[in-house]
């Protein structure tokens, strides 16, 4: 959830007009802008409120030129320069100044980031996970997470991608890696195991 992806004016849609934006990505712009990021802002709320760790990954090159990305990205020209604007964090859901942001050059932020380390740092067993887009990144993650021993939840109306159709695509083929619950559905679980129920 960062500028370059989630921003109409940002990386990922440079040279295309608001016409074409709309009739390429008119559904997932409606469906982050509306639905998804609303429902990161509720889950972070209930999650900093219940003291649950809030970490963030953005796609972001280690290098100015991205010259250490991967082989998909330069394939597919994703490339975020390092300390770019394109690499924040979205400022609907901004980290607080002590929270973790994780730079990844990979779709999997378990295999280009030392995530897995930091989590198990700090005593993390189970993981929500939200953002976009649902098919790659949030795909990758969940089933990384997985293969290495966690409780993996995902949160099916914080996610996002380019149609309902891959939205739901990918939340059926990873059903097997993961519990899948609605952004409500998870406020009351933590508030419920936190006591405030």
């Amino acid at each position: 959830m960062q500028n370059h992806t989630a921003r109409r004016d940002a990386g990922s849609y440079n040279g295309l007009s608001e016409r074409e934006i709309d009739e390429r990505y008119g559904y997932f712009f409606a469906t982050m802008c509306n639905i998804a990021v609303p429902n990161m802002q509720r889950l972070q709320a209930a999650c900093r409120q219940s003291g649950i760790e809030v970490l963030y990954t953005v796609i972001e090159s280690l290098t100015r030129d991205g010259r250490g990305r991967s082989l998909d990205y330069k394939i597919s020209g994703i490339h975020v320069p390092k300390g770019s604007w394109d690499a924040r964090v979205i400022d609907e859901i901004a980290p607080a100044e002590d929270e973790i942001v994780l730079p990844k050059s990979s779709s999997s932020v378990f295999i280009s980031t030392n995530i897995d380390y930091v989590l198990r740092n700090l005593g993390v067993r189970s993981l929500i996970i939200a953002g976009i887009l649902t098919d790659q990144c949030i795909d990758s993650a969940v089933r990384d997470a997985c293969d290495l021993g966690y409780l993996v939840t995902v949160a099916t109306d914080a996610c996002a991608t380019h149609s309902r159709e891959r939205h739901d695509w990918s939340l059926r083929n990873n059903r097997g890696y993961c519990r899948q619950r609605a952004t409500a559905e998870l406020i009351a679980e933590i508030e419920r195991l936190a006591g405030r129920i």
